[in-house]
C-alpha cells in the first residue's frame, strides 16, 4: 500500500511540473520591462501634500494625498488611493520604507502592493509612483496645474519603466 501511495504522490508531483503556468493578472507595465526606483530618495522631502496629476484610475486626477513622514521609517497615508483598482478609494494606513530608493510597502492602501518612487525632481515638486507588478502607475505634483516640462519628464519616466503613457492619462 505504501508503494501505491508513493507512486501516486510521485505522479502528482510530475504532473504539476508540466504544462503552462496560469496567466498572471494583467498590469499596466509591459511584460519584461525594467523598472528602477529613485536612488536619491529623501523621505523627509517627499513628505506632505501631493495632488494626483495622472493615474490609471478614472476620476483620480486632482485627488489629494498626504504622505506624513514619521521620521522612523514610515509614512502615515491619507487622502485618495488611486492605485487600488478601478475606482478611487480612501487612502489609509502606513507605507514603510523596505528598500533603497523609495521602495515602500503599504499595510492597507494601494492594494497592499509594493510602491516604488520611480522618480522625483530635484526640488520634490513632481514624483512618479509605480509598482513592479504593474498594477498601477501615477504622477503626483505639488503644483496645480503641474509644470509642463516636469510633467513631460514624468511621462518619460513612466515610459522608461514600461508603463504605456496613454494608459496613465490625466
Amino acid at each position: 500500500m505504501r508503494r501505491v501511495i508513493a507512486g501516486l504522490v510521485a505522479l502528482a508531483v510530475l504532473a504539476s511540473c508540466g504544462g503552462p503556468e496560469p496567466a498572471a493578472a494583467p498590469g499596466l507595465r509591459r511584460e519584461g520591462a525594467m523598472i528602477s526606483s529613485a536612488v536619491l530618495f529623501d523621505p523627509a522631502r517627499f513628505a506632505g501634500r501631493w495632488v494626483v496629476a495622472a493615474s490609471g484610475v478614472a476620476g483620480c486626477a486632482g485627488a489629494e494625498q498626504r504622505w506624513d513622514w514619521d521620521g522612523q521609517g514610515g509614512f502615515a497615508l491619507s487622502g485618495v488611493d488611486c492605485g487600488a483598482g478601478v475606482k478611487p478609494q480612501y487612502l489609509t494606513g502606513r507605507a514603510v520604507l523596505t528598500g533603497p530608493g523609495g521602495r515602500l510597502t503599504p499595510d492597507e492602501s494601494f492594494a497592499r502592493a509594493p510602491v516604488w518612487v520611480l522618480w522625483v525632481d530635484q526640488d520634490y515638486r513632481m514624483a512618479v509612483l509605480g509598482t513592479p507588478g504593474g498594477g498601477f502607475g501615477m504622477i503626483l505634483t505639488r503644483e496645480v496645474p503641474p509644470r509642463a516640462d516636469l510633467y513631460r519628464a514624468a511621462q518619460d519616466v513612466l515610459d522608461f519603466n514600461g508603463y504605456p503613457v496613454a494608459a496613465i492619462g490625466r
